[in-house]
């Protein structure tokens, strides 16, 4: 269309004509009704012939018996011979045997694209072109600090499960899924983790999680609770934590693993939403019932009461999801929470319906001392809560799979 080694403008015109008109008629209304009228220095088609005007380009469409488009036109002469060409060009009102209206649109520096485009191209080049020569201090300390923590990951028991190097002396363990969750724990510092490396859980890990206070922490997928499910029937464990939906313990940032693993729940909490028929399980994993709950674990039931006793005297800290459960347990009351477990709404239990309207994106999670019927929970899986503790689920028939639903118990 021009050459973009001497064009230095493009004038872009549009044409409207009150009939059917092909190219060559506009191309020979464009000659015509412009010969002679700027003298022969402006004459259109010495200019072409000397290559100071392009090659004139015609895009129309007739419909309707109208005929529309654009014609372009690329120059190599001066600002104000290019503004004279522009102008005379109006001055067609003929094309063939049709009434024609013509106008300048705009006209455009070639040279100005130019340069933006070498712009652009040299902040890639900057950007991705030239070696990174600086030299961040802390971000060489970070490297050495790591190499460090991955070289003492070790492995456990016969079948030699990927583990951190405090697991057989820590009183509590982490269970993770695989060698990349240990490192990526390792990386913060928290070096008792051990993997099931699979669904087949190893014989080490029942062992240890008979002899220390166990915490289940994995992917927020389904293989992860594929592998909770597996270990929740012959292991004893005594927490979960649940990572965020989608997302993986070797991929979660520190401040992500920190809340996540505070943020632990006891398993009885969770053990009706992966067991339906809790009859059929051992009687060590079953759910406890309100009048041995006390005998179960006394020195944590003692531990946890003086913890909600101090956030309730005034400690302005944050509560875990396990104080909120506990908190409202008895109190007919409900919360929601947001993710970092802030409070932003506490009300009665029996005006959460009212409630669920008025809260937004913020809230990802509601305990609420009452029975959740299929009603409700519908509701919350339509606010995006990811989610709800209660006393219990009642004709619950389509449970959805994007809220989590955590049984408090009596």
């Amino acid at each position: 269309m021009y050459s973009p080694d001497t064009t230095k403008y493009l004038i872009h015109i549009s044409l409207t004509a009150e009939g059917v008109v092909e190219k060559p008629d506009v191309v020979g209304a464009i000659f015509g009704q412009t010969e002679g009228l700027l003298g022969e220095d402006l004459d259109l088609r010495d200019l072409q012939r000397t290559g100071r005007v392009g090659r004139i380009d015609v895009q129309i469409t007739s419909k309707k018996g109208e005929t529309k488009g654009e014609i372009l036109i690329s120059t190599s002469l001066d600002r104000a011979e290019t503004a004279i060409l522009a102008a005379s060009l109006e001055t067609i009102d003929r094309v063939g045997p049709c009434i024609a209206h013509v106008i300048v649109e705009s006209v455009e520096d070639i040279r100005v694209v130019k340069r933006k485009k070498i712009v652009e191209r040299a902040k890639e080049i900057l950007l991705d072109r030239f070696e990174d020569g600086t030299i961040d201090s802390d971000e060489l300390l970070d490297d050495v600090r790591q190499s460090i923590r991955i070289e003492k990951i070790g492995s456990v028991g016969e079948e030699r499960v990927p583990a951190g190097p405090n697991v057989l002396d820590s009183d509590a363990i982490i269970i993770v899924e695989g060698r990349a969750d240990v490192l990526n724990l390792l990386r913060y510092g928290i070096k008792n983790a051990v993997a099931v490396e699979g669904t087949h859980i190893p014989k080490i890990v029942e062992d240890l999680c008979e002899k220390k206070t166990a915490t289940a922490f994995f992917d927020g997928d389904r293989g992860g609770e594929l592998i909770l499910r597996e270990l929740l029937q012959i292991a004893d464990i005594d927490f979960v934590a649940f990572s965020p939906k989608g997302k993986s313990v070797e991929d979660m940032a520190r401040k992500e693993v920190i809340k996540t693993l505070r943020n632990k729940v006891p398993v009885e909490y969770i053990r009706d939403q992966y067991f339906e028929d809790t009859a059929e399980l051992p009687a060590e994993f079953r759910m406890p019932h309100a009048a041995n709950e006390d005998q179960e674990r006394p020195e944590r039931k003692a531990k946890h009461s003086a913890g909600l006793k101090r956030s309730r005297e005034g400690n302005k800290g944050p509560l875990t999801l396990r104080d909120h459960i506990e908190d409202v347990k008895g109190r007919s009351l409900a919360r929601f929470l947001t993710d970092d477990m802030t409070v932003i709404q506490e009300l009665k239990s029996d005006d959460v319906e009212k409630a669920v309207e008025t809260v937004d994106s913020s809230v990802t999670g509601l305990v609420v001392d009452r029975a959740v019927d299929q009603k409700l929970l519908d509701r919350l899986v339509g606010k995006g809560l990811a989610y709800v503790a209660a006393k219990d689920f009642k004709g619950i028939i389509k449970r959805p799979l994007s809220i989590r639903l955590m049984k408090m118990g009596s």
